[in-house]
């Protein structure tokens, strides 16, 4: 399984990027890119190289990735990927979904990570790619950010700090993002991997 990816240097930075894009028969909105500058030498000038893909190539690289698995698994399932604000999203539907999930969601986990870095290995184009099975892991979301909503507006009433027990960074991350917008809350996460945990605390306004 390869990822189709392009690449054109030039001594103009907009150059190199619009003839990937003209390689490709694309327009911006629909690749992931970045570009690498080389510093020219005593007599030459600098050098600018970008590397292209299609999210449409990205997705079919995920299809193809989540086939391959399911064969090696022995099992077949359903897989619907769409791209969304940058964000490659795998949604899996199968007749046994506790396997691929695994305990407290370890085995989706597992699988999101590896396919994170297959994509990567073809180059740092900062994918974002987010992979469920039949909203196991949106519905850990709706309940995870239901309860630390819960537990702000207790610290805003009560202005006593409260610890989470210890979470993921994908975890944290929605804790921190669902009380960001927070009046008097502010998150902290401390502690060492893996029992890093986060802290609801609360913080007095300008008025107070």
């Amino acid at each position: 399984m390869v990822l189709e990816v392009v690449s054109n240097e030039s001594k103009n930075e907009e150059e190199s990027l619009n003839k990937c894009l003209e390689d490709l028969n694309v327009n911006l909105n629909e690749v992931y890119y970045y570009t690498e500058a080389a510093e020219g030498g005593l007599f030459s000038k600098k050098k600018y190289t970008t590397y292209m893909t299609t999210k449409y190539a990205v997705k079919e690289y995920v299809k193809n990735f989540l086939s391959d698995l399911a064969k090696n698994m022995n099992t077949s399932f359903n897989t619907e990927v769409n791209e969304s604000e940058g964000v490659i999203s795998a949604i899996i539907v199968t007749d046994n979904n506790a396997v691929l999930i695994g305990k407290d969601g370890s085995t989706l986990s597992a699988i999101q990570t590896i396919l994170r870095q297959a994509i990567r290995n073809f180059g740092n184009f900062g994918i974002k790619v987010n992979l469920d099975v039949a909203g196991y892991k949106a519905k850990k979301e709706r309940n995870l950010a239901y309860e630390v909503k819960k537990i702000a507006k207790e610290v805003i009433k009560t202005k006593v700090d409260a610890k989470l027990d210890p979470m993921n960074s994908y975890e944290r991350r929605i804790v921190h993002t669902v009380l960001a917008d927070f009046k008097n809350i502010e998150t902290k996460s401390e502690g060492e991997e893996p029992n890093r945990y986060t802290v609801i605390k609360y913080k007095e306004s300008e008025q107070e």
